[in-house]
């Protein structure tokens, strides 16, 4: 699809002269001299239509520069008069208090010798004098406990301790005010400043080729030359060759990867603590799929600190939660913090070990509360120390006996508990996800 740009003729070549878009550097091309109405002139400006491809741009037609157009000949000009304001700008009417007049439908009009609206500040019940004849269909007084039905448009009055309906959230997403509003880790921000750089150098053949590549790499270059091949081919212009196209694309996509990794570094390293530690993770992880440059390797160096700082603050408030577990003779919070450890490489030393497997092994006794027993002994399993724990005892039921037959593999004193050969490990679990391949093509 063709579009229409400003073009300055830069040379002239015999039958083909040069141009690039007026006031900037690109994009450029060569566009041939009969086009020209008048012929072309260096320096000139004009419109020109062109339509962009693979392998650059084409222009399809060109046209005088617009001219100067008179400022207003024949005055014709349509001026504004001001109107002065005698009324106020703004205009604040106050509802008025109480429900209002009756609404049409809502109730009808009051029958005769019906009761009246209590005054303001009156209470206690009313005399039996006070209520009119009471009519067929009419509903009579309740009494204590009693429910009924309620006529159409009587309004029910909330009782104590019912949750008020909650108020609508004010337009914008805004909170309201007083209650400060909540916030957690965020996604690292995207920047462009590298990549609109590494797009500023490349000559119009390579541009749209680096486009296509920041979008999808080279799966998304393949994509588009199929597509524009294909609509080149209805339309009965000539085709481009892919191998070239896929050439320059090689060529790029170091360059086009390095600049993406960069903002996406420029981005962690802005959103600073608020940054997820997965995301960081994967920021520090992804640079080894790069070529770096000197900016880049200082950008890896600071996140990589960073990332070293949060990991080591995780670690001691881990140890220091275990610890206090152990002293406290908390067998649940104790496994459950060897178990997930802050991270991978975190590994519990041999005597933090120790006297959980201490703990754990007289904790898994036979007069234990069998719920209580159970949950340990599943705790245990999950964790790296599980083949060194010694129960002593296991309850006498059978939701136990069956939870130490289960389990009896990943920890081998249940199975000398019961009498039966001890059975081989567990096999690891299987990693269901595929790996990915660093190739980017």
């Amino acid at each position: 699809m063709s579009r229409r740009i400003d073009i300055e003729i830069t040379s002239l070549s015999g039958e083909v002269a040069t141009w690039r878009a007026a006031g900037a550097k690109l994009p450029k091309g060569v566009v041939a001299a009969s086009l020209v109405p008048g012929g072309p002139m260096v320096g000139s400006v004009y419109r020109a239509d062109v339509e962009q491809f693979m392998e650059g741009f084409e222009v399809l037609s060109v046209a005088p520069p617009k001219t100067a157009s008179p400022l207003d000949p024949r005055h014709e000009k349509l001026e504004l008069i001001p109107r002065e304001a005698k009324d106020p700008d703004v205009t604040v009417t106050y509802a008025p208090k109480g429900r209002g007049p009756r609404r049409e439908g809502e109730r009808g009009p009051r029958r005769e010798g019906e009761r009246g609206p209590r005054r303001e500040g009156e209470r206690g019940p009313r005399h039996e004098g006070e209520r009119g004849p009471r009519h067929e269909g009419e509903r009579g007084p309740r009494r204590d406990g009693e429910r009924g039905p309620r006529h159409e448009g009587e309004r029910s009055a909330r009782r104590p301790g019912d949750r008020p309906a909650r108020s609508a959230r004010p337009e914008g997403g805004r909170p309201r005010e007083g209650r400060p509003e909540r916030r957690g880790p965020v996604s690292p921000p995207m920047t462009t400043t590298h990549r609109n750089a590494l797009l500023a150098t490349l000559s119009p053949e390579q541009l749209p080729v680096a486009e296509q590549l920041l979008r999808g790499g080279i799966p998304s270059v393949r994509a588009a030359i199929e597509t524009q091949n294909k609509n080149a081919s209805a339309q009965g212009r000539p085709t481009v060759d892919p191998a070239t196209i896929e050439r320059i694309a090689e060529d790029l996509l170091a360059r086009t990867n390095l600049a993406t990794w960069k903002d996406r570094a420029a981005g962690g390293i802005g959103a600073g603590k608020e940054l997820r530690l997965r995301d960081l993770r994967a920021i520090v992880t992804s640079a080894k799929t790069v070529t770096l440059d000197d900016e880049a390797r200082t950008q890896l160096k600071e996140l990589q600190g960073t990332l070293h700082q949060r990991v080591e603050a995780l670690r001691a408030q881990w140890s220091e939660r275990l610890d206090r577990a152990i002293d406290a003779g908390d067998v649940a919070e104790a496994l459950t913090l060897v178990g997930r450890p802050p991270d991978v490489s975190t590994r519990v030393s041999a005597e933090v070990a120790a006297k959980v497997i201490a703990l754990t092994s007289e904790f898994l006794r036979a007069d234990q509360e069998p719920e209580k027993w159970r949950a340990v002994v599943e705790l245990a399993v999950d964790t790296s120390i599980r083949r060194n724990v010694k129960p002593s005892g296991i309850p006498d039921d059978e939701a136990s006996r069956a939870v130490a037959v289960h389990n009896a593999g990943a920890i081998p004193e249940l199975a000398k508990l019961l009498g039966m050969k001890v059975p081989p490990p567990p096999p690891p679990a299987k990693n269901m996800r595929r790996s990915v391949s660093r190739r980017a093509s």
